[in-house]
Parts: C-alpha cells; sequence; structure tokens
C-alpha cells in the first residue's frame, strides 16, 4: 500500500504520523539525564547544568544521518512537568522526529539507588515498592499530559518513547548491594518501563526498549559494563550509561525506529 501524503491523512479525518526518514528528518530530543547523555562525558558549554553530552544518542544518530534539523533540549534531573514547562517549545509543526526519555524522576529513582545503597536492604526493598505504586498509580497521568503536549505541538512527529536499562547481572561475585537489592531494583526498573511502555501504545508512540541490548553482558557487575555503578567522586552520572552505553545500546534500539 504506498504511503499517504499528510495532506491525504488530513482530508481523511486521521493524524499524519509519518515515519521519519534520515536525512531530511527536523529532529527533536527530549527528556532527562538519560537522554541528555549523563555519564558518558564530553558535555556542551551551551548546556550547562543540563549535562547534554557530544556522546548522547540523538546527537550520535544526528552525527550519521544528517537530519535537516538537529536541536536537544534534554536535561540532567527533568521530570515530566520539566519536560512540560521547558522543552516542549521546541517542537513546532515541521518537526518530524522526537525522542522522549522521561519517567525515571518523576518516580525519584535516583533517591531510591542512593538509598539502597547507603541503608539496609529493608530500606531498599520498602523504597522501591513505594517508587513502584507511584509508578503505576501516578506516573500515568503525568506521562499523558507531557504525551499530549508534544503530539499538540508537533503533530506532523513520529514520536520515540525510549526507556531506561536494568541495572543488575545478578552474579554472586556482585559485590556492594546484596542480592535481594540487586533483584528489587531491576523489578523497579521493570514495573517503570512498563508503565512508559503502556502510555507510549496509549498514545501511539514507537517503544524502543533498550533492556535486552544492556542484558547481553552489559550490566553492573558484567565485564563488559555499559553503566556506572555509584561513583562518589562524580555521584551525578552513577547509575548512567557510559558512553559505550550511549552507543551500543541507546543508538541501536533507538535508530531500528527512527530510520537508518
Amino acid at each position: 500500500m504506498p504511503l499517504l501524503t499528510a495532506a491525504a491523512f488530513a482530508l481523511t479525518g486521521f493524524v499524519a504520523i509519518v515515519p521519519a526518514s534520515a536525512a531530511g528528518a527536523n529532529y527533536v530530543a527530549l527528556g532527562d539525564s538519560y537522554a541528555s547523555g549523563v555519564g558518558s562525558g564530553s558535555y556542551t558549554a551551551e548546556s550547562g547544568s543540563c549535562l547534554r553530552s557530544t556522546l548522547a544518542f540523538s546527537q550520535l544518530w544526528a552525527n550519521g544521518h544528517a537530519p535537516s534539523s538537529y536541536r536537544s533540549v534534554a536535561c540532567s534531573g527533568a521530570k515530566t512537568t520539566d519536560v512540560n514547562a521547558n522543552q516542549l517549545s521546541a517542537l513546532s509543526s515541521s518537526t518530524t522526529l522526537v525522542s522522549i526519555v522521561i519517567g525515571g524522576n518523576d518516580v525519584g529513582f535516583s533517591q531510591v539507588m542512593q538509598d539502597c545503597v547507603l541503608y539496609s536492604t529493608d530500606t531498599c526493598v520498602s523504597e522501591v515498592n513505594a517508587a513502584e505504586t507511584k509508578a503505576r498509580n501516578e506516573l500515568p497521568a503525568w506521562l499523558d499530559t507531557t504525551y499530549n503536549g508534544i503530539r499538540s505541538h508537533a503533530p506532523n512527529a513520529r514520536v520515540i518513547v525510549v526507556d531506561y536499562p536494568r541495572f543488575y547481572h545478578d552474579l554472586w561475585y556482585c559485590v556492594g548491594l546484596s542480592s535481594t537489592d540487586r533483584n528489587k531494583i531491576n523489578e523497579g526498573a521493570d514495573v517503570l518501563d512498563g508503565v512508559i511502555s503502556a502510555a507510549a501504545t496509549r498514545h501511539s508512540f514507537s517503544f524502543a526498549d533498550v533492556r535486552p541490548a544492556f542484558a547481553a553482558g552489559h550490566e553492573i557487575c558484567d565485564s563488559g559494563s555499559w553503566l556506572h555503578s555509584i561513583d562518589w567522586s562524580n555521584v551525578t552520572q552513577s547509575y548512567h550509561p557510559t558512553a559505550a552505553g550511549q552507543s551500543g545500546g541507546y543508538l541501536p534500539a533507538f535508530t531500528a525506529l527512527a530510520g537508518a
């Protein structure tokens, strides 16, 4: 079946969601620290505390696919409310491709990870349970608001929602957190990603799952880990992808949906 033009879609009453071609796309990257590239280094001076990296998956994709325009407004620490207030204005009717990674900060996952390292297993399990409850009960409505905002600001864009990796390969020699802690943290990541996936489906957005790539020998305690563990010298990058995680985990998952 031939592709319909945007005008044809308009005549039939459907919203035009045209698959992005690599060359010629007008691409905007939204989201939090996983989107901005925290943990991969090479941060741009203009981004300040948002810590946008030249090694983030969105920049890597733009480098290799010659879009007509590319802009990242992703920012470390962002929640859905920050996307709504500060990032959606980067979109327009001419935007044809959008990526977004968001939701982890809304459920307080960075604080959960810190407390799991500092305190007991009971504390860790309790805090992950609380984050899971917030993810199931409150995050769906927050994501709906943000995703509706994306669609209203960029009615002609293909939107690709990208999720978060699991952190731990549960190996007996993985020092630090207990096996119970590690398994519970992985469970929390799965709950969060499941809520994000369901929201993407509700809005007819594409969903890019990075978990399989990281699970193939690249989680914390794997010899080829693509994730920072706790880093007391640079706490901000703790539990974020390395440059290899951006290029080997996030970039292929995004590219598979964005266009080669």
